[in-house]
């Protein structure tokens, strides 16, 4: 699943393309249940003549601003891609979602899977409110995440991967700002001292800012790995330390990397380094 540095790699390629300012001049839906809101003959009646005034990021949502003003929300979802081309004139298999620009060019969802889905709406906070706050801006700082994880008893990875706790994370970013932070994910947060809540916020940022660097993390050379607006593949799974690395050893103890299933999901874990009871690590 396209996770925040992914969705940004995404919105920073619409934005060297020059897709801003550029009228939507035609809609074509050809999988109507890939749009959530509002019904797919008005989805495409209001979006056709809207001009592109802005794109930007929430969360894992991928955010076009247009001329209404009205907001097109997008989320990718698992395997959800947004292309850009030069009006190519066959549609691929999996394109469920076609947008001709008045530059002739056209902005095409591509989903092998049909997981994601598109909102038009008025009020984008209609569907982002419900958002936890954003990881990588300044208003994040480690007593920010200790005043958010305070009141909480819960399961370290399943908190992080809560988007209305933390907006944006996923898998592959939260097992490794985990390992960096030297934190097992079935730890209940209650047990987190303020050392390793600032580790842990320390680790978060540092993992995703890295994955946006690297343009994004493409795991398996398959059309449902990662891939962004112009085709380009991230680099970022070079980097990976713990994600999809079973018995391997550990970069940091040279101890073996386990898989663990925590909250119905794969996690990468060192346990000698990353110790779910944590006096063993004292």
């Amino acid at each position: 699943m396209p996770e925040l540095p992914e969705v940004q790699t995404v919105i920073d390629d619409l934005l060297r393309a020059k897709l801003v300012g550029r009228v939507i001049a035609r809609v074509q839906v050809f999988y109507p249940r890939i749009i959530a809101e509002p019904t797919t003959a008005r989805f495409r009646t209001r979006l056709t003549g809207l001009t592109v005034t802005g794109i930007r990021r929430r969360g894992k949502y991928i955010i076009l601003d247009l001329s209404g003003p009205t907001h097109l929300l997008v989320h990718l979802r698992m395997t959800g891609h947004l292309y850009l081309d030069a009006g190519k004139p066959r549609r691929g298999a999996h394109d469920h979602v076609v947008l001709a620009l008045s530059d002739g060019r056209r902005l095409r969802y591509h989903d092998p899977r049909k997981f994601g889905r598109f909102f038009l709406v008025d009020n984008p906070e209609k569907i982002l409110a419900r958002l936890g706050p954003e990881p990588l801006s300044r208003t994040f700082t480690a007593k920010a995440l200790t005043r958010l994880m305070v009141p909480r008893r819960r399961m370290l990875k399943p908190l992080l991967l809560d988007q209305t706790f933390i907006a944006g994370m996923g898998n592959i970013y939260v097992d490794e700002a985990l390992w960096q932070a030297k934190l097992h994910p079935c730890r209940n947060t209650a047990t987190l001292d303020a050392i390793e809540i600032k580790r842990l916020h320390r680790a978060i940022r540092r993992v995703l800012r890295q994955g946006i660097r690297n343009k994004g993390t493409t795991l398996g050379g398959g059309e449902t790995g990662f891939s962004s607006a112009t085709g380009r593949r991230g680099s970022n799974k070079k980097q990976l330390r713990i994600f999809r690395r079973t018995d391997m050893p550990c970069p940091r103890c040279r101890g073996p990397v386990r898989r663990l299933i925590v909250g119905q999901r794969s996690s990468f874990v060192c346990e000698i380094c990353q110790p779910v009871n944590p006096e063993d690590n004292a």
